[in-house]
Parts: structure tokens; sequence; C-alpha cells
């Protein structure tokens, strides 16, 4: 650090340190008289039980009284515990290092050991980038995985929904892509996961391989609700450190849906009204704010997967229909095709990329409409088709479904370990679907 930083950075220490009281805790909250300090910043509760103070975020006021939500368990703490005010928000140390890494939602080591020297430190929670700063998406991504390659190209920087109940392949799926990807990174973010399933994922999904080129940041189920948030803020905010370095990264976030899950407790906890759904709007507001900070930006991009769990397989329930709104398309993991062994279980015809038609030449375009067209006359003709009521020569699109839908599905069946590149994808579907 030069000597002008030095003391620059000495002159704006605060010599003074203010303290506030616990005066209540209720629930996930608790409540403070005094220190000063704005939303958003983190404060330190000093208890004379633990070693180190227990570190809790300003989330609202309640008269003159600031309410606090810690990022750890509600122990330890009493009437009359200090609380002090540290002036800043979260932050959180993020380098090249990381890479390899298994964090918590604070960025911390999983395994609580330390982190790597020489880290940068950056702020958890930023802005999205300008709307004027963001090129536009015109490069492919190779996902390794044939139906999305071939059929729902992906550009750079493109944000994608993968939308699935319970069980039906999610968390293989993005193990698949972070393995295959052709991406320079990938940032993993685990919200909300059951405990068991963090080392499932690392170990089973995404493979040593996976890991030697990925940050994972885990943040399970039993965690407070404010850590399951910082969890995906933290993962967005090392996406976005390695993007600046001109990195084009890959963000996977699993799931979305927990994460508007505990903003729901946050909001409920803090007072406000529950609206849609039992959700509450500050949940509405939070999901573009944190999505809108990937995709493209004037260094670098983050290409980013977000999982949404719908309820009962309800596509249309109030955080899938509003992530819908939010990103560049989606892809819906469909049930009754994982039943019958087709994985993955992409059901093409529901999904969509939105940007596909910019990025990818004409007879890619023409070949992909053409796979589209004879599965949606087979699914139109199944149920005759199952019964035997359907006769040969009744319909020629029929006709050329029937005989055409074995290589269809044999194209996107792919097994869980099979890398399919970009071009063995593409010279596939051209070979088999393509203009003569």
């Amino acid at each position: 650090m030069k000597a002008a930083d030095l003391i620059q950075e000495i002159s704006s220490i605060n010599a003074y340190k203010s303290y506030g009281k616990v005066v209540k805790a209720a629930g996930l909250l608790i409540e403070s008289r005094g220190p000063k300090a704005a939303v958003g910043e983190v404060c330190l509760i000093h208890t004379a039980h633990a070693a180190r103070p227990v570190k809790a975020e300003v989330v609202g006021f309640y008269k003159e009284n600031l309410l606090l939500m810690p990022y750890t368990e509600v122990r330890n703490i009493a009437a009359g515990s200090l609380v002090e005010a540290t002036r800043k928000p979260l932050q959180i140390k993020a380098g090249v290092d990381l890479i390899g890494c298994v964090l918590d939602g604070l960025g911390n080591p999983l395994d609580q050991s330390e982190l790597p020297k020489g880290l940068s430190t950056i702020s958890a929670e930023n802005e999205p980038p300008n709307p004027m700063h963001r090129p536009r998406i015109s490069e492919t991504v190779s996902l390794g995985i044939r139906s999305i390659d071939s059929l729902l190209t992906v550009g750079k920087g493109q944000r994608i929904g993968i939308f699935a109940g319970s069980g039906v392949g999610k968390s293989t799926l993005l193990g698949m892509a972070a393995r295959n990807s052709t991406a320079d990174l990938n940032v993993i973010a685990l919200i909300g996961e059951r405990g068991r399933e963090v080392m499932d994922f690392i170990e089973r999904d995404l493979g040593e391989e996976g890991l030697k080129r990925s940050v994972v940041i885990a943040a399970t189920s039993d965690q407070p609700a404010l850590m399951r948030i910082k969890g995906a803020e933290t993962a967005t905010a090392i996406a976005e450190y390695f993007r600046d370095m001109g990195k084009n990264v890959m963000l996977m976030m699993d799931s979305v849906t927990r994460v508007a899950m505990a903003q729901r407790e946050i909001g409920l906890a803090a007072g406000e009204p529950p609206t849609t759904k039992g959700y509450t709007p500050s949940v509405f507001a939070k999901l573009p704010k944190l999505l809108e900070r990937s995709g493209t930006s004037s260094k670098g991009t983050i290409t980013a997967f977000y999982t949404v769990l719908v309820d009962g397989d309800d596509m249309n329930e109030p955080i899938a229909d509003a992530v819908r709104g939010i990103l560049d398309g989606h892809f819906v993991l469909d049930r009754s095709l994982a039943n019958k062994g087709q994985f993955p279980a992409i059901n093409v015809l529901k999904s969509v990329s939105r940007v596909m038609n910019d990025i990818v030449p004409n007879e890619h375009l023409t070949a992909a409409g053409k796979v589209r067209e004879l599965l949606s006359a087979y699914y139109d003709a199944e149920d005759l088709i199952n019964i035997g009521a359907y006769k040969r020569g009744s319909s020629k699109s029929v006709d050329e479904a029937i005989s055409a839908f074995p290589a269809i599905i044999s194209f996107l069946k792919q097994h869980v370990h099979e890398d399919s590149s970009f071009k063995d994808s593409l010279d596939r579907l051209m070979a088999e679907w393509g203009e003569p």
C-alpha cells in the first residue's frame, strides 16, 4: 500500500466506538436501543459466554430501536448485551486462490480452515451493471449437454431458470454443466439444501475435476434465513469479482426459491404484511436486484443458472412466475419424462432460450425447429398412438413424427458422465434433421 493511501486509511479510522444495548429478543429478531446504524450495516453483539461477538445485520427499526438479525443462531444473547456498530455492510474476501474451496454464506471456509492469504476485500451486495454498459449477447457457450447445446443454445452472459419439482434432476444437470462447460470457472451456490446433499453434490455431481475449477458456497436449510440470503449474495459477489477480471464465469444457484423463502422469513419477522400466497413485498423487490447482477458487463460475463423449485410441479406459482419474467430463458424439467427414464428430463417444447435466435446460424435454427415440430406432432397424437387408434397414412406429419421419435429420444438422452461437445452435438443434429 502506498504511503498516501495508508495515511488516508488511518485518517478515516473512527477513534470512538458507539455501543447500544439489547432490550428484546423475539423469534428471529434482536431489538437494541442504539447504536446509530443504517439498514444493511453489520453490528457486533458482545456476549459474556462467547469467545467472539455475534455478527448481526440491521434489517429495520421500531420506534427508535434497531431491529437486528444475527447471521448465526440466537444463543448467549441476553438483555443488556452490548451492541457495537461497525459502520460497514458485510464484506467478504475474493481471489483466484478461492478456486477449489467450499465456503459458507459469509465467505469463510466451511471446513473451518484459514482463508488463503492475499485475497481482496469486496462488498457482498453490489448494484447491477448499468444497462447502457451491458454488451449484447453474441457468443455461444457450450455446456456439454446435447439437448441444450443443440435445441436451447445458451449465450455467454445469458441468465437461465431451471424449473422443476423435487427429485427430477436439477442438481445432476448443474453438475453436468459445471464439469463439461467451456466457461473459465464456476461459482456454485447451494442455498437451503439439506446438509447431506452438500457432500453428495460435491463428490457425486461435481466430482474432483469439477471442484478444481469451481468455488462452492453452501448455506444449508438449518442455518438462519439471513445466512441463506447472504450465501446467494456472496456467491454473486465472487462471480462479479472474476467477471471484472475479464473472465467468463458460470454462476449456478440452487435454488432461488429458497432464497425467496428466506427473504419471506425476514420480511414477516420485520413486520411486513404477507401478500401473494404468503410472500412479502420485499421478496419481489429482492429477486430482480439479485438476478440482474449477473449477465454481461464491459469487462466479462456471468452466465447464470438459477433453479426454481416449483411446488406440486405448478409452473405458475408466484416465485416461478416472477423469476421467469426476469430471466433470459427457462428450462423445464418434466417429471413425466423422468419417470420414462429420459435424462436429462428437459421438456424441449416447454423450454426456451431467448437469445438463441441471435447467436446461431439459420441452418442450426431450422434443424432445431424441425425437431420441435416432430416432437409436437408426436405428443399431440400420443394418446391415439398408445391405444392403437391411429392409422398410418391419416397424417403425413404424424407418420413422420412416429418414424423419427426413437431417434429424437436417443438424441435427447445423455448419461450423466457423457460429455458431448458443442460441435459433436451440432454435427449430430445437422446429420439427422438438417436440410440436405
